[in-house]
């Protein structure tokens, strides 16, 4: 499939949408604390975001059983909210949402820590935002896709983590997944050619040790790391305007 070019009416709506899922996660920043349940989060979560006009996109999507993903420590994405997963000091945590308004989807997730982490866990987090906000400085007309995953794979191996690579961003906007698929370990000039009006998510997920994920057996969901390292996560959803990068997923 083509990667979509979204329209003004298109864009318009996908920015109230992104709007949205960003402010879900300034709500729920506050409820995050030593002793809450991610159910208890991710119920918070679903009604923010009914409450505010919204859908949220993951209940139901291919069996998700929950209105968000909520990834601890080891847990590198998908992480499926539970009523037995009780927040601890020392907790690292991903929380991902996206919204649906008006047939258009929004989709950024952030780490939150809980109380006193460590020094290692800390940098995980800055080194993992710092390469969110690489990529997105690579997002501008005529440049190519592999653009971004090579300023992270690079920033990422400087500080000696490692890029998991059986997940990537992707188009969205108009549906939940579209085109293209955007890797977060790419060569340099790789890729289609960035247009004005392509909708994406860039969200890179950067482990401690090992790059690969495992997959629960039991849920088919919940992707942790091979070595029960630390991971970590941030994303947008971003916008190719005339001139370079809008980033749409913030308040």
């Amino acid at each position: 499939m083509a990667i979509i070019i979204k329209s003004k009416q298109q864009i318009d709506g996908i920015k109230k949408s992104s709007q949205l899922a960003a402010a879900t996660l300034d709500f729920i920043a506050e409820h995050v604390e030593s002793g809450v349940s991610t159910e208890h989060l991710d119920n918070l979560i679903h009604e923010y975001i009914t409450e505010h006009g919204g859908i949220p996109a993951t209940l139901g999507f291919h069996g998700f059983p929950k209105s968000s993903c909520i990834s601890l420590n080891n847990v590198i994405c998908h992480g499926i909210p539970s009523r037995e997963t009780i927040l601890q000091d020392g907790d690292i945590l991903n929380i991902d949402v996206t919204t649906i308004v008006d047939g258009y989807f929004g989709d950024t997730s952030r780490m939150f820590t809980i109380g006193a982490v460590s020094a290692e866990a800390e940098n995980l987090i800055q080194v993992t935002k710092e390469c969110l906000d690489l990529g997105i400085e690579q997002v501008q007309p005529k440049k190519r896709f592999g653009n971004i995953g090579f300023v992270i794979g690079k920033h990422a191996k400087a500080h000696g983590y490692s890029v998991v690579h059986q997940f990537c961003g992707h188009g969205v906007g108009v549906q939940f997944h579209e085109e293209p698929q955007v890797n977060h370990a790419s060569p340099k000039k790789s890729g289609a050619r960035m247009r004005p009006g392509m909708i994406f998510t860039i969200e890179p997920m950067i482990n401690i040790g090992k790059p690969g994920a495992s997959i629960d057996k039991k849920d088919g969901w919940t992707a942790r790391t091979v070595d029960n390292q630390l991971s970590a996560q941030f994303e947008h959803t971003v916008l190719v305007t005339d001139s370079g990068v809008e980033v749409l997923t913030v308040t």
